[in-house]
């Protein structure tokens, strides 16, 4: 008998290739979100200062959401649950499921409005690279855009969009490194044999920590099941994953890797930093090139920081009809207007990004091990439920979540002391 947890059900249909195109979907909003300002900057950072020896980080960390994802996906499938839905659900007692879900939903809402101002800033970036009009006049009409985006209820468009994005992203920063002509041997060294150089420690948990993201969790669980609703359409949602968080993945590593052959041992402040390395090779055009890939992270990053949020409140509360509920418009509303707000004001919430920091390092590992137990759970997935095998990947998985969870929080409280 075939192990629905592997494979799932099979029609017996085989698809062509352009079907198996078009089922690419939920999967681009996770590879779309995680590839935000931060990560490109991150990534930048990494290959300047440690050359290819952090590249094992970010396949480790692509497997790892992978894994995660996977299962966020399988349980909105069978079980018609987000995963707020099923964590609320999960408990009965309410001395154990109220203050879960105060702490997630505080935990999950701060965090987003918190990291807003910087993805809108991303954005901006990009466009003042190309425009030459201030971020401060940008980064406000970004956020109005992706608000208007938000109200118009349309999960199809925004999934249209981030597909757009990623397949953008995809060729600026692949094409990228193979002008830079990286030595391939380094390449692989870097990706199969793992190493830790001295003062490298941040940087991986940084790399690890911008691609594991809680909210990616919350929001994958719900958009699988606007997309499918059937045990035999497993094996889709699984393509979908595989490719769009693979192409994610490369897309990390090609920055990794360009920024290791062209920057070693420069100085970066942003991703923006690349064009000056990358003028011999495409002229005038390094700039605008690599300022539509930031623009394309920063747009998609933002749009899925107040998408999780929205996502999270809405089906912990139990708010009927997805994205056209007004409270829901009302939340994803709120998360733009408070990065806009930040960003016009020039406001660093230091304080505000510190306890969010804190309160990811809780989440992850939280909801790393939640998620294990409900995907444990024989009468909400029946024999879709984990098998023994992705239960060792997953336990494998969250231990190191804890781990990245633990110094996040005690880097945190160590700037509250400071």
């Amino acid at each position: 008998m075939e192990d629905p947890n592997l494979e799932g059900a099979n029609t017996g249909e085989k698809k062509s290739f352009i079907e198996k195109v078009k089922s690419v979907g939920p999967g681009a909003i996770i590879a779309a979100s995680f590839i935000g300002p931060g990560t490109l900057t991150t990534s930048t950072q990494a290959g300047a200062s440690f050359g290819y020896a952090l590249i094992w980080a970010v396949l480790f960390s692509i497997l790892a959401t992978i894994v995660l994802q996977e299962m966020t996906a399988r349980l909105g499938i069978i079980s018609k649950k987000g995963l707020a839905e099923a964590a609320r659900d999960q408990f009965n007692h309410r001395a154990v499921k109220y203050p879960i879900i105060g702490f997630i939903i505080m935990a999950i809402y701060v965090g987003c409005a918190a990291y807003m101002s910087g993805d809108l800033r991303g954005t901006s970036l990009g466009l003042e690279a190309l425009t030459g009009v201030s971020i401060n006049i940008i980064g406000p009409i970004v956020g109005i855009l992706i608000l208007l985006l938000g109200l118009s209820g349309s999960y199809k468009l925004i999934e249209k969009l981030m597909v757009i994005f990623v397949v953008l992203m995809s060729i600026i920063f692949i094409t990228t490194m193979f002008i830079a002509q990286p030595d391939i041997g380094g390449v692989l060294s870097g990706m199969f044999v793992p190493s830790i150089p001295v003062g490298s420690i941040i940087t991986i948990i940084a790399l690890i920590g911008t691609t594991v993201v809680p909210y990616n969790l919350f929001i994958h669980s719900s958009s699988v099941q606007e997309r499918w609703s059937r045990p035999e359409q497993l094996k889709d949602s699984r393509r979908d994953i595989y490719f769009s968080i693979g192409v994610g993945g490369l897309i990390t590593m090609a920055i990794v890797i360009t920024s290791g052959t062209l920057m070693r041992g420069v100085e970066v402040s942003s991703v923006i930093d690349l064009a000056i390395q990358l003028e011999p090779l495409l002229g005038g055009f390094a700039e605008s090139f690599l300022a539509i890939g930031i623009f394309s992270a920063g747009f998609s990053s933002a749009t899925a920081s107040a998408l999780g949020a929205a996502i999270t409140v809405s089906s912990m509360l139990k708010w009927d009809n997805g994205m056209k509920n007004w409270k829901f418009k009302a939340v994803f509303s709120s998360v733009i207007i408070i990065g806009i707000l930040s960003f016009v004001f020039r406001f660093e919430p230091l304080d505000v990004l510190l306890f969010a920091q804190a309160l990811n390092g809780i989440l992850l590992p939280g909801i790393a091990i939640l998620l294990m137990v409900i995907m444990n759970n024989k009468k909400l997935l029946g024999n879709y439920a984990n098998s023994t095998i992705i239960n060792i990947i997953g336990i494998i998985v969250v231990i190191i979540c804890t781990g990245l969870g633990i110094y996040s929080l005690v880097t945190a409280i160590q700037g509250f002391i400071g």
